[in-house]
């Protein structure tokens, strides 16, 4: 990361410099979260989840989808209150050390989800998700307070990276295990199990330098919380009614709603596609996960300078214009050659547009207001991940199991978050954000 990166001053000559350290510090916890998401929701439970637990039932898929669903909408109920909570009090660090712990413990009980026990694991992903997005949303407020609006996509590129780092060696170290299982005397679905203690450890661990480095410098407000509880209460006139002051950023938080419908589909049932689909072994499916990760991580650290060079709205559009292509081949054919093609193609633009994403909502942000501003981001991101994955698992239900169908209803999101995009004006977004500085 360059000098030009760091934001010298956040609030006055009070506030400490930015230094590098906690750069990497803030990049670093992208590092340790991601290997949840990556292994529970996208590339390992999630699959065992309808294959094993749930027995193979149609309704599987629907099930596992709904959890999310479930998990995502707590997020966006909360996400107002939080923010506006975090921001008041300077608590962001603080909530975010609970909802790694949170994440962590439940993630471990995932080893107790046994063939049959339906419930328990449901539960389970729900808490775990919950906290997930939640510490989602508070370490991207720290965003503002680290870069400048021209670096802002490069660090954002920087996290993403090093998640996708994160994730593909946690997810390595899983495949080595699982196929390792029969060598050991044991079984597929309990080296699974046990993947989930090993995802717990290396979040929780990972996490440490973060908690260790990172500085809270946004000045402490604090507000009663009945205040608190009636203006978040105000956000919820319309979705986005928390940026009807900023409209360029309450525009844009309505193209992450739909684009990001479909990159969280793909997230959440991309070990389900392989498996019942394409007739991917568990093996299998895990090592084309863990190479999209690299292509993943790839496209955010390409695109996070691209951005930064071309514009943010520019490299997002590029970026969805790829999915909507990687989308279309793997409808349209099944060889394994043109399935990795398109996936790892998937995986350059998944990096590309959410670091973009974030970025853009960053140069749109007023200053103190940042946990405020990325809990609405939250909300947006959430909201897609219910729309999306539960559009795929009801068309998918509806159609007997054909995956292919609901996949090509995926493509569709990505062709509304395109004409929604091309609707912000993000020049216009950066000065109105300066003009509602708190």
């Amino acid at each position: 990361m360059s000098q030009s990166t760091i934001r010298r001053v956040y609030a006055d000559a009070r506030t400490p410099p930015v230094q590098k350290r906690e750069l990497w510090a803030w990049a670093g916890f992208d590092f340790a979260n991601s290997g949840y998401t990556t292994v529970v929701i996208t590339a390992i439970f999630s699959a065992y989840f309808v294959g094993s637990v749930a027995g193979n039932a149609e309704w599987a898929t629907f099930a596992w989808t709904a959890a999310l669903s479930v998990s995502y909408a707590l997020v966006m109920l909360m996400a107002p209150l939080i923010g506006l909570y975090a921001d008041a009090w300077a608590r962001k660090k603080t909530l975010l050390f609970f909802t790694t712990l949170a994440c962590g413990v439940g993630t471990a009980a995932l080893w107790w989800c046994t063939p049959g026990e339906v419930a328990l694991a449901l539960v389970l992903i729900i808490l775990t998700n919950t906290a997930f997005g939640t510490g989602e949303n508070l370490i991207a407020a720290f965003l503002p307070e680290l870069a400048r609006d021209e670096g802002m996509g490069r660090l954002s590129g920087y996290g993403w990276a090093l998640g996708y780092v994160g994730a593909v060696l946690l997810l390595g170290a899983c495949l080595f295990w699982v196929q390792g299982a029969t060598g050991r005397g044991s079984d597929v679905g309990t080296a699974v199990r046990e993947t989930m203690l090993l995802t717990a450890v290396t979040l929780m661990l990972a996490a440490v330098p973060t908690f260790a480095l990172l500085r809270e410098r946004a000045p402490p407000s604090p507000r009663a919380f009945g205040a608190l509880w009636a203006e978040s209460l105000n956000r919820w006139r319309g979705l986005m009614g928390g940026a009807s002051d900023l409209p360029q950023l309450s525009r844009f938080l309505l193209c992450i709603v739909a684009y990001q419908a479909g990159v969280g589909t793909v997230i959440a049932v991309a070990a389900i596609y392989a498996q019942q689909a394409l007739g991917f072994t568990t093996a299998e499916s895990i090592q084309l996960i863990l190479v999209v990760n690299i292509t993943a991580a790839v496209g955010a650290i390409a695109f996070g300078h691209l951005q930064d060079r071309i514009g943010h709205r520019n490299a997002l559009a590029l970026s969805l214009f790829g999915w909507l292509l990687a989308i279309g081949l793997l409808v349209f054919s099944e060889a394994r050659p043109v399935v990795w093609l398109a996936a790892n193609l998937a995986g350059v633009c998944m990096g590309a547009s959410q670091s973009a994403g974030r970025a853009l909502v960053g140069v749109m942000c007023p200053p103190n207001r940042e946990a405020e501003v990325f809990g609405l981001w939250g909300l947006a991101v959430k909201a897609s991940m219910i729309l999306g994955p539960l559009a795929y698992g009801l068309i998918s239900w509806l159609a007997g199991g054909e995956h292919s169908r609901a996949l090509m209803f995926t493509g569709l999101f990505f062709v509304v978050g395109l004409a929604l995009l091309f609707r912000v004006d993000v020049g216009l977004g950066r000065l109105q954000a300066r003009e509602k500085a708190l």
